[in-house]
């Protein structure tokens, strides 16, 4: 053994672990989860499969195969298949979100699993291991050091997103502790993720999630091959957290320590609204105030008190988060979407054409948004929404959210996440058939062989 290195890694312990479950042990509240996370995927998938990012990432794919781009007749081989379905997922910024992350799950390991197991295992029940197995591990480690990855200027999806990929398909191909173990270690090489697509609404967050997922299949097939990867891929000094935290220290029992036993899974949040995760809160603050029937024109001022960690993207620079440059930008500039969803009663699909924008009344009342930092605030443990408006009359009107409407304190139920695949499937083009079809389809996916022909349209 090398000095200084640890008889068992963080790596080893968590392979383990992965390696104890098996088909049918999982809890009803973790298997119901990885339900919702097929069908918001797929849905997701469906809504983006006509936008030019995904014509582009089709178009810079040569590697055809024989697995399922979702929502479109050509197919792929697994990896390409996997970045595709990741890229459409995200695409939207309409994806599940875990809360103490915050990392996005489903976009991520759903599409790594599928592709994997389409090609190499199609077996459903280990599809469904694999999916709860990789979401647990990409939620898991966003707690390991909290912030930290942002703050240093990278994508925490894309990062862990790679890792967790690379676990979830190891255990949905019944790689060994050995093997795991080795697909971490080699992920920990693909991982990666800027974040200066803020400047200016460039398009490659939406790729991180598909990157990631296919990052992970590769991971995967190079271990069971037999391809060696560091087992202190995580705390090593030079392992992932030094790279992408800056640092070594971290709670790594947030990672292992009851791995298994507890499902932090369970705990994922639904979007209601097709932007940044922490402006949510903020536009039910804005909706509710709008309802009350108050116009944009009188309003002078709106003061919103907001997490120090979420300021650096969602609300500087400001003058750039007031008047966002496109539509994707937009997605996260607080100022424009609270003000969307004050003047319009919410914020969908449509709000991030050009012509939206462009909506003089929107703008004119997120040039009146301004932040102060609350240092209280309990981001990233749970997300918060504030907003008090000056009226010109001289009065104030104040409103309070105080989680994340569909996550862990007020989930969607079912029934909305069967909604909100319909209204994507729609905003696709699919036919009320083709849903049908492909609900039915999920419906039994995780207990028979994995088919995904009906997706192919």
């Amino acid at each position: 053994m090398t000095s200084g290195l640890p008889k068992v890694s963080v790596a080893e312990t968590l392979a383990e672990k992965i390696v104890a479950l098996k088909p049918g042990a999982l809890p009803a509240a973790t298997t119901r989860k990885c339900e919702d996370l097929l069908i918001d995927v797929v849905g997701l998938c469906v809504t983006a499969r006509n936008e030019d990012y995904i014509k582009s990432a089709l178009a810079g794919c040569d590697d055809d195969g024989p697995c399922t781009a979702i929502g479109h007749r050509r197919t792929l081989n697994a990896a390409g298949a996997a970045f595709v379905n990741g890229t459409a997922a995200h695409g939207e910024d309409f994806d599940d979100t875990f809360e103490g992350g915050p990392v996005h799950a489903g976009a991520v390991i759903v599409p790594a699993v599928l592709a994997a197991c389409e090609r190499h295992n199609p077996d459903g029940r280990m599809a469904l291991i694999g999916i709860a197995v990789g979401t647990e591990v990409l939620c898991r480690l966003s707690l390991v050091v909290p912030k930290a990855v942002h703050k240093a200027g990278f994508h925490p999806t894309a990062v862990f997103g790679a890792m967790g990929a690379a676990a979830g398909v190891g255990a949905a191909l019944g790689l060994n502790a050995k093997q795991i173990v080795d697909a971490l270690g080699v992920a920990g090489s693909m991982a990666g993720g800027i974040i200066e697509y803020l400047a200016e609404g460039a398009w490659t967050k939406r790729l991180h999630a598909g990157w990631a997922a296919q990052s992970g299949i590769r991971a995967a097939l190079l271990a069971r091959g037999g391809f060696a990867g560091p087992r202190t891929v995580f705390e090593g000094v030079h392992g992932l957290f030094h790279g992408f935290a800056h640092t070594t220290d971290g709670d790594y029992d947030a990672l292992t320590g009851d791995f298994g036993s507890r499902w932090v899974t369970d705990t994922l949040a639904f979007k209601p609204y097709p932007c940044g995760t922490m402006a949510q809160p903020y536009i039910d603050c804005a909706r509710r105030l709008g309802a009350r029937g108050i116009k944009p024109e009188d309003v002078t001022e709106i003061v919103c008190e907001v997490a120090e960690g979420t300021v650096h993207r969602l609300w500087e620079p400001l003058a750039d988060k007031q008047r966002p440059r496109n539509g994707y930008a937009a997605k996260f500039a607080t100022p424009y979407l609270l003000a969307t969803g004050f003047v319009h009663g919410g914020v969908g699909l449509g709000a991030f054409t050009e012509s939206a924008i462009g909506d003089a009344r929107v703008l004119a009342l997120a040039a009146k948004v301004k932040f102060v930092i609350d240092p209280d605030n309990p981001y990233p443990n749970n997300y918060t929404g504030h907003i008090r408006a000056t009226l010109r009359d001289g009065s104030v009107v104040e409103d309070r959210q105080p989680h994340m409407r569909g996550g862990a304190q007020e989930p969607l139920t079912r029934q909305d996440v069967t909604d909100k695949f319909a209204l994507n499937a729609q905003h696709g083009g699919w036919s009320g058939e083709q849903g049908d079809a492909a609900l039915k389809l999920m419906a039994g996916l995780y207990r028979g062989k994995i088919d995904l022909g009906v997706l192919r349209n």
